[in-house]
């Protein structure tokens, strides 16, 4: 298997071999992808027009819900590189940065929200291979739902990550079924 690193930005560096994921890792990210397989089954014959209505009085919509899941996972693995950094910025001013984060905005299809999320899982998978130690930890961002000089591993952040994306599969399958009756289990 080659891999390819990647950094913060999402740029590429020089192609290597990854070693095959064993143990803990391999656990870690079976069970992230477990969650992202029942998300991406939830939106699954879906077209644009459906895949971005509301189908509840919540704001949440079905690909908007792919597209947030792949940018936290984005955003959480660049804290694995280079810690709080990663979320630079003033929060109040990225209000709508964040809420268009939850919607098809114009030109934006499903099939790129689920090109995107792949492409997401692929870094993902990159970054954990390549990780000197799962124990390695950054400082959390100053922020009201963060303990004040908390610090995460890269364990707690696909702990997280696997909690968040399995939150959201459940939203996911309320709106689908609100959609058109289907459901991703039962």
């Amino acid at each position: 298997m080659t891999t390819t690193r990647t950094d913060a930005t999402g740029g590429h560096a020089a192609d290597m071999a990854a070693p095959t994921l064993t143990g803990e890792r391999a656990d870690l990210l079976a069970s992230l992808a477990r969650r992202r397989f029942f998300l991406r089954f939830t939106v699954q014959n879906l077209d644009d027009e459906q895949a971005g209505r509301r189908t509840t009085v919540s704001e949440l919509t079905l690909a908007g819900l792919v597209k947030h899941v792949a940018v936290m996972e984005h955003q959480w693995l660049n804290f694995v590189l280079v810690g709080a950094s990663a979320f630079d910025g003033d929060m109040t001013a990225r209000q709508d940065e964040f809420h268009d984060g939850f919607r098809l905005l114009p030109g934006e299809t499903l099939a790129g929200v689920l090109d995107r999320f792949d492409e997401v899982a692929r870094r993902t998978e990159r970054i954990v291979a390549e990780v000197a130690d799962l124990d390695d930890a950054h400082q959390l961002p100053a922020a009201p739902w963060f303990e004040p000089g908390a610090s995460w591993s890269v364990r707690q952040v696909l702990l997280h990550l696997i909690a968040e994306t399995a939150h959201h599969c459940g939203h996911a399958d309320i709106l689908r079924e609100a959609l058109d009756g289907a459901r991703t289990m039962g």
